[in-house]
């Protein structure tokens, strides 16, 4: 076989058919090489072998890049992700070897020269430094983002990254809606100007005009999306008499004006253009990648622009009656791009086909890449427990599927600064620490006893939170010589609960109904144990909060819990350097009490142990910039070959 210089980008699955069209033989003046240390890198020879085998008419054999002058024909490197999946190879000429090991060379001298070279990103002063390999055009399209909009994590995620990923030099939008519900809450938006930019997209049977407003705050455009539908009482998503009947409307104009910000709108004197990386945020920005596949590249637009799908919680898919994909403004043609059908057992009655439209749906088969809230959740929605309906479509695109954990605002959640607490503390002064639990009994009127386990919990009050849970095992919990702190709304009869149990535990319970941020800042301060048994849970704030406070999360074992809270053990060395505090599983009464039990007894008995959970906990890095560094790497991967469609 005669030595070629070929540079071939393939997906996983084409690689292992014999027969596959997409190995093309491409020439190309100089083999490409990148540095090692921003990838996974293993040598393969490559060789026609005569008589077909396993592997097809091309046999890729591992060797080892000793010699240059080996007789094989082709070298082959291969890329992997974080989960070990391919992501692609590189086929690299005999001759290209040669310069390859020079490099390499190269980059181990200077990787080992001396003790005066400095890590990357580090500046002479000691300030960490924002370095980026490429820059992009990224466009986050998301319902809620904090501070302007929030009603979970969701806002927070939105709220934060962009920043972070600006710091690191990439230019950043965010297009998110104009919420007005006529109270204080609307001052929020008080910096954005209206950019008497008015647009007509098509949907629901008419052009409907949508206009923008933009902020410029912390390196980041903040363009939101006016429309009259944006502007009611309540929160995004509904009002106290439940969720909105038209959010199908509303999102699919957000996401039409999502994809027409960047043409048309000029910020900072131009526009972001067509080669842009679109970061659709769960099911209401779901319909950008189909609009991008769809809409826009037949006609040459988008051609550039690549798609990630964020899936934040699986449970919401933006589901609606098949009838109203008319009214989305795609062609005919893609409806089964979005088209569902719900099982016969889910179905209303016998005469119900359970044909509809999935908006999640639509973003997972269309997508460039999918990325989930943490790395065990990208596990679990892979499975019939976990998926939701889409289990097997996400298994068919397990190869472009990855995990970040989200970062939390170091700034907002800082003990040694926090101005919601009583008093402030910090790793190297822990005292403030139990000032704040004296403070926190206090104020809510519970016996001040610095000897008594204080266990919190703070979250949305109904299933998915694990409050089923609780109310089980808190009657066994009481007997115990504990306090318990609850803040949360929700459901009613939780509520209801709630009140009753304060009733009932004068001196050991407090039931907060409701939300109010300042309490949250003092218990997680306060409390010495947080309580977070989810029945799933993406990723999960809480936990890093009360780790950064000093709080030890007791948490099931679950999504983003089981990867952020590492297991305590007295019994082994590991767990001790390793744990931040108890996980259990499965989700019953007694395998949470059995945890909780472990850390009451910890606290009680052996305060050194308690003290280096605690320590481990503060000192963990769960900032934004340790995310961003990631979602770098997933939008440098998106951009390795053509748009999936």
């Amino acid at each position: 076989m005669d030595s070629l210089q070929l540079h071939a980008l393939l997906h996983p699955h084409l690689c292992a058919s014999s027969s596959s069209p997409s190995l093309r033989q491409l020439r190309f003046p100089l083999p490409l090489i990148r540095n090692s240390r921003n990838r996974n890198f293993r040598l393969f020879s490559a060789h026609n072998g005569g008589a077909a085998s396993q592997d097809g008419p091309f046999a890729f054999e591992e060797k080892v890049v000793s010699s240059p002058k080996d007789d094989r024909g082709l070298v082959l490197a291969r890329e992997t992700d974080d989960f070990g999946y391919l992501v692609g190879f590189r086929l690299i000429p005999e001759s290209g070897l040669e310069e390859l090991m020079s490099v390499q060379h190269a980059i181990a001298e200077e990787d080992s020269s001396s003790d005066l070279a400095k890590k990357p990103g580090i500046k002479d002063t000691g300030e960490e430094e924002a370095e980026t390999r490429v820059s992009h055009n990224i466009i986050f399209v998301t319902a809620e983002a904090a501070p302007y909009s929030k009603t979970g994590g969701l806002a927070d995620v939105c709220g934060s990254l962009p920043i972070a990923l600006a710091a690191r030099g990439h230019r950043v939008m965010v297009v998110t809606p104009r919420y007005i519900h006529g109270t204080s809450e609307d001052a929020k938006f008080a910096g954005a100007v209206d950019l008497e930019q008015r647009t007509k997209v098509s949907c629901f049977g008419g052009a409907q005009e949508v206009g923008f407003f933009h902020e410029y705050r912390e390196g980041v455009d903040w363009v939101f999306v006016d429309h009259p539908s944006f502007h009611r009482p309540g929160n995004p998503y509904g009002d106290k008499f439940g969720t909105f009947g038209d959010n199908q409307f509303r999102f699919t104009l957000l996401s039409h004006a999502a994809c027409e910000a960047p043409l048309v709108l000029p910020l900072g004197g131009f526009t972001y253009g067509e080669k842009c990386l679109f970061l659709a945020n769960d099911w209401h920005a779901s319909l950008v990648p189909v609009l991008l596949a769809a809409k826009y590249r037949p006609h040459g637009v988008y051609r550039d622009a690549r798609s990630i799908l964020v899936i934040h919680n699986i449970a919401h898919q933006g589901v609606e009656p098949a009838i109203t994909y008319s009214s989305l403004g795609l062609p005919t043609e893609w409806y089964g791009a979005l088209e569902w059908v719900f099982p016969t057992w889910a179905r209303t009655h016998a005469l119900d086909t359970g044909e509809a439209v999935n908006f999640l749906k639509g973003a997972v088969v269309t997508a460039d890449r999918i990325v989930t809230v943490s790395k065990g959740y990208s596990w679990e929605i892979t499975t019939s427990e976990g998926g939701n309906g889409l289990h097997e479509l996400l298994n068919g695109r397990k190869s472009i599927l990855s995990g970040i954990t989200n970062g939390i605002d170091v700034t907002e959640w800082d003990p040694s600064c926090d101005k919601h607490i009583a008093f402030n503390y910090s790793a190297d002064d822990l005292s403030g620490k139990a000032k704040c639990k004296y403070a926190l009994q206090k104020e809510l009127g519970l016996p001040v006893r610095s000897d008594c386990p204080l266990i919190g919990f703070i979250g949305r009050l109904d299933y998915q939170k694990g409050i089923d849970l609780i109310r089980l095992a808190m009657p066994e919990l009481m007997e115990a010589d504990v306090q318990f702190v609850m803040l949360g709304s929700g459901n009613p009869i939780y509520e209801d609960w709630m009140r009753a149990t304060e009733s009932v535990y004068r001196d050991k319970f407090r039931g907060w109904v409701g939300f109010n941020v300042p309490i949250s800042h003092k218990i997680t301060a306060g409390c010495d144990i947080l309580l977070m048994p989810s029945a799933f849970e993406p990723c999960g704030l809480n936990q890093l909060y009360a780790m950064r406070y000093g709080t030890i999360p007791v948490v099931h074992e679950t999504g983003g819990l089981r990867d952020t809270v590492h297991n305590f053990s007295p019994y082994t060395e590991d767990s001790k350097a390793e744990s931040t505090g108890w996980t259990f599983s499965p989700l019953t009464k007694e395998s949470m009490l059995t945890a909780l039990r472990y850390a009451i007894q910890t606290y009680n008995e052996h305060k050194s142990s308690w003290e280096g959970l605690m320590l481990r906990g503060m000192t963990k890095d769960y900032t934004w910039v340790n995310a961003a560094t990631q979602y770098e790497q997933i939008i440098e991967w998106a951009f390795i070959g053509p748009p999936y469609c």
